[in-house]
């Protein structure tokens, strides 16, 4: 008998997907309505950040990109917690010295949300190379709790991937690698404050057209796959190709 020890990985074993809740039209109805209620508004730099630049923001985000792929956290904890960030930065002046403390308590609080075994105060203090403190992390994580009003459960792009590929029927060879490129193209969209007043369906869309055509995965050309994936989502053809 052969023994496989998985101690050393950090993925917890989670649930497959469901076909029936993946084919339900109630299920990504629901994420379309609510989705608006996560996008800023507004562009918050013009309107409410006076020191906080959008290259700061850059190199935050791919900062904490970094973060969660050196420990392997699940591809939906990156965006979520930029989610957090714009939110926060949308309503609050911040300093910036204070925004790597800021965004590493989104990154708290995101892998709280989607990952089985949390990221841990103290290792991401590391991250930091100590320049945030393990109290600074608590005080400014029930701060930022409450600015968000504790509605943590944001619609993102990534919730839209498993319902719009369901709905393309690719070829099951393919439908793991487009997923795989759509995901990337995500996490580049949630570096580039561009993409932060897009809908999420919007991007996950584009993506998704993006990873198809880039990779070959059906027989549709960019236009048929274009009006299909905006037909899915209810988009609009322009916008999608905008995007």
């Amino acid at each position: 008998m052969e023994l496989l020890c998985c101690e050393g990985t950090r993925h917890a074993p989670r649930a497959g997907p469901d076909p029936r809740l993946l084919g339900d039209q109630r299920v990504l109805q629901s994420l379309l309505r609510l989705e608006e209620r996560y996008v800023p508004r507004a562009s918050y730099f013009q309107c409410v950040q006076k020191e906080i630049k959008p290259h700061m923001r850059k190199m935050l985000a791919y900062w904490m990109l970094e973060v969660c792929e050196e420990q392997r956290c699940e591809e939906d904890v990156f965006p979520l917690a930029m989610n957090y960030l714009d939110r926060y930065l949308s309503c609050v002046p911040t300093r910036k010295a204070q925004l790597q403390l800021l965004g590493t308590v989104c990154l708290l609080l995101a892998s709280k949300l989607r990952e089985t075994t949390p990221l841990t105060i103290e290792k991401l203090c590391i991250y930091t190379d100590q320049a945030v403190a393990p109290w600074q992390l608590r005080e400014w994580e029930v701060l930022v709790l409450g600015k968000l009003k504790w509605d943590l459960a944001a619609v993102i792009a990534h919730d839209f991937l498993a319902l719009i590929l369901h709905r393309l029927s690719l070829p099951s060879d393919r439908q793991a690698l487009v997923k795989k490129h759509a995901q990337t193209f995500l996490a580049l969209c949630a570096t580039d404050y561009t993409f932060a007043m897009y809908p999420p369906s919007m991007i996950a869309t584009g993506s998704i057209g993006a990873a198809v055509l880039g990779l070959g995965a059906c027989s549709m050309s960019a236009d048929e796959l274009t009006e299909l994936l905006a037909g899915i989502t209810g988009t609009e053809v322009d916008c999608l190709r905008a995007c």
